[in-house]
């Protein structure tokens, strides 16, 4: 067996998840190591959207641009329901304040594809075929034991400070670490396809909602021009045999009115769906991110993109924490921000879901009689549609509550705040504060904010708080100072230049 090698971080799983995790770990300079047993990254879309506030929380690596330019942004939606087909603008009202006002639908081999690039380039080296066999939890030192297995049979001891499990629904570091998942299976099979479709419009989604079932088609770019998720009926024999084009034909036969021709598939597969969620995110020096805290349906595409938040969320907390520049009480804040966004995620898709494939008869009846009345009503009501998109862009997701975020006195009335993702609707904003850390923003009139006073009140702090003078063009009006925290979200804000509370703030969470 291999020596000792100690380790700040071992993260298990180099899915987006893993791969959003190391990018960040990199970019504070921990010592890491990112291991996956699959010999190779997803070659099939799996999960096949990018939300707007992912595309945000990945800009400062430098990768967002080439997502977008592989990437299909879609704004329109066709809901074909019995009887009319309801063309719905997504993305248009309510996601004035980014820079992506889209859904960039990109199936999940290309963004792997992204992001393994980007940390290949880095240095980083994924270690494929090298699995997890053991985690010890236990030892009363300042570290994890981690005994791996490679592809040649070899085994190794690493020591960690830190173990993320990125490592999927089911997790060798979830179950090592003894955090029970709690939920259920859903009763339905599902297929899932990318393939070819002639007969369908291009450049929006299709969804074909009817009493009997669900057929949704989604526009991609590669490994096919679609991607075809459908739910199969009830009793239906082919759910026990291999998946073949005849049965997709059949299935699109039964719940389409259109003449939709398929072809060229290039994957497709049976599946069945779960909602369960981690009962915690945390055990000691062991943590849960992505589809080893949650599971779910695909409804509103939240998976993917919850758990690359979920990584970009922990990753900064732990190289502050590893470097000495942080409170260890600053890891605890992970769980308390994740999972209740988890646990959202959890009920907003089981209810979509439900609605979507119920057999119950009132479901049935509201899928084919009562929708195709009420939905062109809902979807004139800007504040509905304002509320529905910014949900599910996760532009919404908020830490208010959390211990790491405080409104000072004074603080203004309007505006985003202390919780909130720190708005942008050209870019400049976010790429002020991509740099790694918090960020300090003067807002209001030059002349009131006396830089040099400032930077020797909050320096000392490991070049690790940067100070920007706004003027009076930032998003909050008079004269106001936010402290940005380094995943984008502001962890303070108050008025006026008194920066008591500020010092406070700092001297909690990012002490000299």
């Amino acid at each position: 067996m291999a020596a000792s090698q100690s380790l700040d971080v071992l993260v298990v799983g180099a899915g987006p998840t893993g791969l959003a995790l190391a990018a960040q770990l990199h970019a504070y300079g921990m010592r890491f190591r990112i291991i996956d047993r699959n010999l190779d990254r997803a070659r099939e879309s799996r999960a096949l959207a990018i939300q707007p506030r992912t595309l945000e929380a990945l800009s400062p690596f430098g990768v967002t641009d080439e997502l977008l330019a592989r990437g299909n942004p879609a704004v329109q939606l066709r809901l074909h329901l019995p009887g009319r087909t309801v063309r719905v603008p997504l993305f248009d009202i309510g996601v004035a304040d980014t820079k992506y006002p889209y859904l960039l639908f990109l199936s999940q081999a290309e963004t792997e594809s992204v992001l393994s690039g980007h940390v290949a380039a880095a240095g980083t080296t994924v270690e494929r075929g090298t699995e997890l066999l053991e985690l010890d939890l236990t030892a009363e030192d300042a570290y994890a034991a981690c005994r791996l297995r490679h592809l040649d049979g070899s085994e190794e001891e690493v020591t960690a400070r830190y173990v993320v499990g990125c490592d999927g629904a089911r997790s060798t570091v979830r179950e090592q670490a003894g955090i029970g998942f709690e939920g259920y299976a859903y009763p339905q099979t599902f297929v899932l396809a990318d393939l070819e479709v002639d007969g369908l419009e291009k450049g929006a989604a299709h969804g074909y909602l009817t009493e009997a079932g669900v057929v949704l088609f989604f526009p991609l770019v590669s490994p096919a021009s679609w991607r075809m998720l459908a739910m199969r009926p009830p009793g239906d024999a082919g759910a026990e045999s291999p998946l073949d084009l005849g049965q997709l034909e059949a299935i699109v036969e039964r719940y389409v009115s259109d003449p939709l021709h398929l072809r060229d598939p290039v994957w497709m597969t049976n599946f069945k769906l779960y909602n369960r969620g981690a009962k915690n995110y945390r055990a000691g020096r062991a943590f849960l991110a992505g589809d080893a805290a949650h599971i779910h349906s695909p409804a509103g595409a939240q998976g993917m993109n919850t758990g690359i938040q979920d990584s970009l969320n922990l990753g900064w907390k732990l190289a502050l924490v590893c470097r000495g520049a942080a409170p260890d009480a600053l890891l605890d804040t992970y769980e308390s921000e994740r999972a209740p966004v988890g646990r959202k995620v959890l009920r907003f898709t089981d209810r979509a879901f439900t609605i979507a494939t119920g057999r119950k008869p009132l479901l049935k009846l509201a899928r084919a009689r009562i929708a195709p009345r009420l939905a062109p009503l809902a979807l004139r009501l800007p504040f509905l549609r304002a509320a529905a998109f910014r949900t599910v862009s996760q532009l919404a997701i908020h830490y208010r509550r959390s211990p790491a975020t405080t409104e000072g006195p004074h603080a203004p009335r309007r505006g985003p705040r202390a919780g909130d993702r720190l708005p942008d609707a050209t870019g400049d904003l976010h790429a002020m504060t991509a740099a790694p850390g918090y960020h300090l923003l003067l807002c209001g009139r030059r002349e009131v904010w006396d830089t040099d006073r400032i930077a020797a009140a909050t320096g000392g702090r490991d070049r690790l708080l940067h100070v920007h003078t706004l003027g009076p063009n930032g998003p909050w009006r008079g004269i106001i100072h936010c402290l940005v925290r380094p995943d984008g979200y502001i962890g303070y804000r108050a008025g006026g230049t008194d920066l008591t509370g500020l010092l406070g703030y700092l001297d909690r969470w990012l002490p000299r």
